[in-house]
């Protein structure tokens, strides 16, 4: 075994993390249920360009890890309901950390983005050639 694979646990749970790097609904959905519960339709609307299969995943996800409570309000009309449960409230300080990490540092990440892209849109013209 080489020394760095050493430092990586074959059972590291980063696999089941409640939020992954990438995922664009989850920390908003819980910003939001943060407020106060809500209908699908309001957090779809709030959340504006999340298609409904996306929504409706994400709520799953939550819901299964126990940060969101789905609750059924029979009607007329019938109603559902999402709101963070306490282990979800536990998200959110997480959440602030990685909200102020970006207000703080999202130019540089930007400019370090653009000065890849200009450097490698070089190379790839000069590999063309």
């Amino acid at each position: 075994m080489t020394e760095h694979a050493a430092r990586f646990d074959p059972v590291c749970p980063s696999g089941i993390a409640p939020i992954h790097i990438g995922d664009k609904w989850t920390a908003m959905v819980i910003c939001l249920l943060a407020e106060e519960p809500m209908r699908y339709s309001t957090i779809r609307t709030q959340l504006g360009p999340v298609t409904a299969k996306v929504l409706t995943a994400t709520l799953r996800d939550l819901e299964r890890n126990g940060f969101v409570a789905r609750s059924e309000h029979p009607g007329p009309p019938r109603s559902v309901h999402y709101g963070l449960t306490e282990l979800g409230r536990t998200l959110l300080p997480a959440i602030a950390l990685a909200v102020g990490w970006a207000h703080d540092h999202l130019g540089a990440m930007l400019d370090a983005q653009e000065s890849y892209d200009r450097e490698h849109a070089r190379r790839d013209r000069a590999d063309l050639r």
